[in-house]
């Protein structure tokens, strides 16, 4: 990977791209996670120590939010070390779906493309990064080569995407959102 293409899944540019893409104060009456700024929700916000107005949260402190909650807590950074666009799509997925949805994602296509435990063990769908998933993650890349992280990736991005869907169809109220998830989470960053 090029130096360029390896700035693209840096942290703060993952961060950034995330927080553009989010953009400012936004209150929609359908968004389940009610008032958010830059994409953080209110709840996210309280937790972390913010005890401002939603309108005003920094920038800077939404930024250092995904950091430790988005990106360092769930382990993303060990997986960029592996795959890098598999930890970039996690991190994007863990912020709009939570983060042990998004590595649920990653267990399940690890043990689906597995071939039946003979490429390496079916693990626990725990949604933990843990020893066993980075095990089998780098068994995975080693068995299947180069083509192996755009194949683990789509399959991620396949059960997302069943995931929107899914939701839209149980709650209609979410359907204002599925045409935005589908065109600017789905095949991203």
């Amino acid at each position: 990977m090029t130096d360029a293409a390896q700035s693209r899944f840096d942290p703060d540019t993952l961060v950034d791209a995330v927080i553009d893409r989010e953009g400012p104060y936004v209150n929609h009456p359908a968004d389940r996670g009610g008032p958010t700024c830059w994409g953080i929700t209110e709840a996210v916000a309280r937790s972390q120590g913010y005890t401002g107005p939603m309108r005003s949260l920094p920038r800077d402190e939404a930024a250092s939010i995904y950091r430790r909650i988005y990106w360092l807590r769930p382990g993303f950074d060990r997986i960029a070390l592996r795959a890098p666009r598999i930890a970039a799509e996690l991190f994007d997925t863990g912020v709009n779906m939570g983060c042990a949805t998004a590595t649920g994602f990653l267990q399940r296509a690890l043990n689906a493309l597995n071939r039946t435990a003979r490429d390496y063990p079916d693990i626990a769908v725990d949604r933990a990064i843990g020893p066993r998933t980075l095990s089998a993650l780098d068994a995975f890349l080693r068995t299947r080569g180069k083509g192996g992280e755009n194949v683990l990736l789509r399959a991620i991005e396949a059960l997302q995407g069943e995931r929107y869907i899914a939701l839209a169809e149980r709650r209609p109220s979410q359907e204002a959102f599925l045409y935005g998830w589908l065109a600017h989470r789905i095949g991203q960053p």
